[in-house]
């Protein structure tokens, strides 16, 4: 590993011992910031498709100054998919000062992007206004598409989740000495992050790792092992070998999310044994396999596994609009777009009908954008709340309704408007372009609402409302001005209250 030799750190490099080694930072806008930290090996060679491996120790002083490369991912938004390097299992650490006896509270982020894109090092996750209000902020990289979610012969499920907890694991063992409490520690994510953070709290491994979550816009996705192991023989037919660590492992990293692409642009041609992913593409999602993954995450809170966890979740109001707007049909669905959409995603056997009498007012657009959102997201997580309080545990819940003003206001409180107001990054990155150039100082204290909501859960566990219940079902509403009321899609939650958000099966199977 690239080191240099020790020597005594200055106000403007500090430096952290951790368990590995010495790492030198920097210094931005008062913080001590720490980027590109190895938790564990690089998953090439004979750690491919393996269960992460603790990094090895360093002598000397490694520099922390750079974000590590991100993991191979998806193209189909037009990420770059140029990697140089085989580091992917990095993490990044802003703190307002690296003081041992500091006890800071620490929340760590997990990007989001379908479980085939993330990277930390984007410009919408910089944690300096977050770490700023008195926080020791983390956000990591892990493993997506083939490479960490396919079902593939001999090698361990969910293996970015796996990754996830390693990174958890790292942060007990060494944030004290960045001025974190290990004994504070909120995990948060938003889309599959938030779905990450779901499947955390279900997981045997992670339990005791984190005291905190933050659950924005949960996908209902979760796959049967059955359903992925279908998915991944159709990602190796694609690249010519066997779904096996072996075959795949034949395969160059940077070429199986090509593969992954491939099957989302015809994933249509699976509908009759992939069924509901099949409608908005979804190639990849947490499988519960029944070891890393026992049950789903609706079913373990339910239970009880997460009780003692504290649990901040919800969505924005408008959850599919950006998808519309990608898949070029905002202002433009059909009738029959708008009735296959109810007839696979709608619950129960007479769903669409159900819908169509619950909103009699609702135009053909406005019935594909609630069934949409319902099923993807806005249900999954009030759900996910729902489970927690019938488990014995707590939850706040809210819903994001501010109308993002970007992009002429097209797409209203749209899935992702939240990341730019959780983390205070208006005008730097992807998603700041829906809050408009340059932001108002509507968005600004909006922001600044959030993240004081987000940072107080992480301190002492109140965001500053009410908990959930099952009788007064309050939420607050993230608004101008916010408010706290009764959860207001009062009809949607009526439709899906006996729906359980199970494990997706392959269809093939129910007619045998």
């Amino acid at each position: 590993m690239a080191v240099t030799a020790s020597s005594k750190p200055s106000e403007s490099e500090p430096e952290v011992r951790t368990a590995a080694g010495v790492l030198r930072g920097g210094r931005e806008a008062g913080l001590a910031v720490f980027r590109g930290i190895p938790f564990a090996e690089p998953p090439v060679g004979p750690l491919r498709f393996a269960a992460p491996r603790p990094v090895r120790g360093w002598d000397g002083v490694r520099p922390a100054l750079t974000y590590g490369p991100p993991p191979p991912q998806s193209g189909v938004l037009g990420v770059s998919q140029d990697t140089v390097g085989d580091d992917w299992l990095t993490l990044n650490v802003w703190t307002p000062g690296p003081d041992p006896a500091a006890g800071l509270p620490v929340m760590v982020w997990i990007p989001g992007g379908g479980y085939a894109m993330g990277d930390s090092s984007l410009p919408e996750y910089d944690a300096g206004h977050l770490a700023g209000s008195g926080a020791v902020v983390v956000t990591l990289n892990y493993r997506l598409g083939i490479e960490g979610f396919a079902q593939i012969d001999g090698a361990p499920a969910n293996r970015g989740l796996l990754d996830q907890v390693a990174a958890l694991q790292w942060v007990r063992d060494n944030i004290r000495g960045f001025g974190g409490d290990p004994d504070r520690v909120t995990v948060f994510g938003q889309s599959a992050g938030g779905g990450s953070v779901a499947a955390l709290l279900a997981m045997p491994r992670a339990a005791g790792l984190f005291h905190r979550a933050v659950a924005q816009s949960v996908p209902g996705t979760f796959f049967s092992p059955e359903l992925a192991a279908d998915i991944a023989a159709a990602f190796a037919a694609e690249l010519g070998v066997r779904p096996t660590v072996s075959g795949l492992s034949a395969v160059a990293p940077a070429r199986l999310p090509a593969a992954g692409d491939a099957i989302f642009a015809k994933t249509v041609q699976w509908r009759e044994r992939w069924g509901q992913i099949t409608h908005r593409p979804i190639p990849f999602a947490p499988v519960v396999d029944g070891d890393v993954l026992p049950v789903t995450p609706w079913q373990a809170l339910a239970d009880g596994a997460a009780r003692d966890v504290g649990l901040l979740v919800g969505h924005t109001r408008d959850e599919h609009r950006l998808f519309s707007l990608i898949d070029g049909v905002l202002g433009q669905v059909t009738h029959e777009q708008t009735e296959t959409a109810l007839h696979m995603l709608a619950p129960g056997p007479d769903g669409a009908r159900r819908y169509r009498q619950a909103f009699p007012a609702a135009t053909e657009e406005e019935l594909y954008e609630l069934v949409n959102a319902d099923w993807l997201f806005r249900m999954p997580s009030l759900h996910l709340a729902g489970a927690q309080i019938a488990g014995g545990g707590r939850a706040h819940l809210y819903e994001l309704t501010w109308p993002a003003p970007g992009l002429d206001g097209a797409l209203g409180a749209c899935h992702g408007l939240d990341v730019p107001l959780v983390f205070g990054n208006l005008s730097s990155g992807q998603t700041a372009t829906l809050i408009g150039d340059p932001p108002s100082p509507v968005a600004q204290e909006l922001s600044a609402r959030i993240r004081g909501a987000w940072t107080a859960f992480a301190a002492h566990g109140d965001p500053g409302w009410p908990p959930y219940d099952a009788v007064h079902r309050l939420a607050q509403l993230f608004d101008t001005p916010s408010t706290v009321t009764a959860y207001p899609e009062e009809t949607s939650r009526l439709l899906w209250q006996d729906h359980t958000f199970p494990a997706l099966p392959l269809l093939t199977l129910l007619t045998r």
